[in-house]
């Protein structure tokens, strides 16, 4: 069952991989909010009938504010991660992403209220070092635009620590339920106040992707539209089969084999492959979240004896 657990965890990679280099391909030609919207649309009439299966009842919910709240941090956290991904570098931008378990430290220490030892600190520090050799923050010339993917993997600890909170009494369909019609309300009201393009015209490549006008899709582009919509069911069906048939703790450490594929799509697909620095920041970023995983590992291990 557990190796079951981790090949479907791995296809759910590779999806998330190929969505994230079909999106980057897109962000010179469509509006962000265009692509993200049509994908949450086209994943819900996918995942709306594996969802019902379950009923009503699993719908209900108490805390209509959390899910909000919850909502809104994983649309800026997609959001952020895809603008500054139209002009940075595919893997460097999605290394700086798995910075977010070192956030979940921060914040799982200040709002939860957990605590943790010497060894968790100590990954956080790696994973920051790592982010600095990654970003380059000291050379001649600073590439902002790695604030984008900076600010997505904050918002998506955020959402991680909302998540094992509400997880507590939600279920998980009404978790994937409101994830994507976050995704569709959000997107289709950015699109009714700025599909226009009105606000279009930047210089920047990710602040033109943010804000460009909504147009008709190209015949080949629509395969592609429906291709990240598939690919983003396949992606939700997948975790959630992983997660409820393997311990977290088991399988958080194999979500890291994203690395390896975006470091192959981006240099099969953009020509791009990272300097020695940044490919020894991602290694530090990923032993960072690997020693986070071996410390909570640890604990769980120390409380069930």
């Amino acid at each position: 069952m557990q190796f079951r657990a981790v090949s479907v965890l791995l296809m759910a990679m590779l999806s998330i991989s190929i969505m994230d280099s079909v999106v980057k391909m897109m962000s010179g030609g469509y509006a962000l909010h265009q692509i993200v919207f049509t994908r949450a649309v086209i994943s819900l009439m996918i995942l709306l009938p594996f969802l019902m299966r379950y009923g009503l009842l699993a719908m209900q919910t108490q805390r209509p504010m959390g899910h909000l709240i919850r909502g809104l941090l994983l649309v800026t956290a997609n959001v952020c991660f895809y603008t500054g991904l139209a002009s940075l570098p595919l893997a460097e931008a999605s290394a700086i992403v798995f910075l977010a378990p070192v956030f979940v430290t921060f914040l799982s220490w200040s709002f939860l209220g957990e605590k943790f030892g010497s060894s968790r600190w100590i990954a956080v520090s790696v994973g920051l070092v790592g982010m600095l050799f990654v970003m380059k923050p000291f050379s001649e010339t600073i590439e902002v635009a790695f604030l984008w993917p900076l600010t997505a993997a904050f918002c998506y600890a955020g959402f991680t620590v909302a998540t094992r909170y509400l997880g507590r009494t939600e279920s998980a369909p009404l978790l994937a339920v409101t994830a994507q019609t976050s995704f569709v309300l959000v997107s289709g009201l950015v699109g009714i106040t700025a599909g226009a393009g009105q606000f279009a015209g930047h210089a920047d490549l990710g602040l033109e992707f943010l804000l460009r006008a909504w147009r008709w899709p190209e015949t080949a582009d629509v395969f592609y539209l429906v291709g990240i919509g598939i690919l983003s069911s396949i992606t939700a069906l997948s975790l959630s089969y992983a997660y409820r048939n393997a311990e977290a703790s088991f399988l958080a450490p194999f979500e890291y084999t994203i690395l390896p594929f975006v470091l192959l799509w981006g240099y099969l697909l953009f020509d791009e492959f990272p300097d020695g620095f940044a490919l020894f920041g991602i290694s530090l970023i990923a032993a960072g979240g690997l020693i986070i995983w071996l410390d909570g590992s640890r604990s769980r291990k120390k409380l069930s004896t």
